[in-house]
Formats: structure tokens, sequence, C-alpha cells
């Protein structure tokens, strides 16, 4: 993500189109997302805090993460959380070929369903978010043929970037939040230090402020 700005200019979402990069609302909505887990060294941080503001939230996992850590995938589930596919090796979409790309996304899958079989709920289309936020056309194309829906943010808080103090990525966050916001977090390990600071300040704020925060 590192060509993204914290929040996407009017001209690269025209680029991109076809992506969803926020929910249009006037009522005060937020929707967090959790790229990279589950594992579990951070994820089940962010279960207990979201679980303390009752806030929901959609997960993008990674499919061998699901495979190795089952139990905390389920834990996801069962606390009414919402899912999607981050492929199953956190592939780069600059990096490899369509082919290679679409197969691993159909592998992380088939991971999702062997581990849930009722990870999206009936009649809405699943969704995918891809690593380091970087797609083709063509994969937007075959991603929609697939029932996918593509989502990125306006939010990006940065959370994984090692040389970022973690006051910088709430200040970040606090910034560019409005009604309807998709914000990226990270369970994961590089983004623990940022993330589980960053985190619990972001829902009392706007817990404060009225918003509620929901799944996609």
């Amino acid at each position: 993500m590192k060509f993204f700005p914290a929040s996407p200019p009017i001209f690269l979402k025209k680029i991109l189109g076809g992506l969803v990069w926020n929910i249009p609302t006037r009522t005060k909505k937020i929707y967090l997302t959790f790229d990279d887990g589950p594992i579990p060294e951070s994820t089940p941080f962010v279960l207990e805090i979201l679980n303390q503001y009752n806030a929901k939230a959609t997960f993008f996992c990674i499919g061998d993460n699901i495979t190795k850590n089952p139990a905390v995938f389920k834990a996801i589930i069962e606390e009414g959380h919402r899912i999607g596919n981050h492929t199953q090796q956190h592939l780069n979409a600059w990096s490899v070929s369509h082919k290679i790309y679409i197969a691993n996304i159909e592998k992380a899958e088939k991971t999702l369903y062997q581990n849930h079989k009722n990870w999206t709920i009936l009649g809405r289309k699943k969704l995918f978010r891809p690593p380091y936020g970087k797609v083709t056309p063509k994969i937007i194309r075959s991603l929609k043929e697939r029932n996918y829906s593509v989502i990125m943010w306006d939010v990006l808080s940065f959370d994984w970037k090692q040389n970022q103090k973690p006051e910088k990525c709430l200040e970040t966050v606090l910034k560019h939040t409005k009604p309807g916001s998709i914000i990226v977090f990270h369970d994961s390990i590089k983004a623990y230090k940022n993330m589980t600071y960053t985190l619990p300040k972001v829902l009392e704020y706007y817990s404060k402020k009225g918003f509620t925060f929901e799944s996609l």
C-alpha cells in the first residue's frame, strides 16, 4: 500500500473504477476492517475490544492463516463479524500472473468454506480485498464474474509502518474518518503496536459521538 495516501484522492477512485471505497450514508456508521489475520498473537485482542463496544467489523483473512489458526478464525465467526477473502498467501497482484493470482483467490475461498460453510450471508456478495491494495482491471473483471465485491477504503491507518508512532496512527484515522468510512487496520504482528494503541481510542472517540461500527 506504499503508493496510497491515507485517504485516496478522487482521481484514483476513478482510475480504479468498480471498487468499493466507502459506504455512502448520512447516518453515523463506520466500517472497521482488519487485514492479514487470523493469528493468535493479535486477533483475540481485536475481538475483545470490539466486543467491549458492541462493534462489528469485517476481517479480510489470509487462507494460510485460517489453516494454521482455525480456532481463532472460528472465534471471529462466533462473534458475528463478517469474513472477506485476502488471498491464500497474501499475493501481490503486480508480481504474479493473472492466472496464478485468481487461482490463489479461489484457493483461499475454498479454505474459507472448509472452515465455515456459511461464511457469507445468503444473497450477499462475497468480499475481497487485494493485498497491498494492488489490482488490475482484468482482476476486477474476473472477481466480478465470481460474484465478488472488491473492498478498498477511504481511511488507511498505516498501522503496519514500523517507523510510525502510535499517536500519528491515531491522528491519521481521526483526521480522515467520516460517516460511511471504511477504515483499514491489520490484525498482524507487524501492526500490533500501532493497532492496539489506536483501535481502542478510535472506538471510544466515535462511540461518544454517537457512531456505531458495522460489518460490510
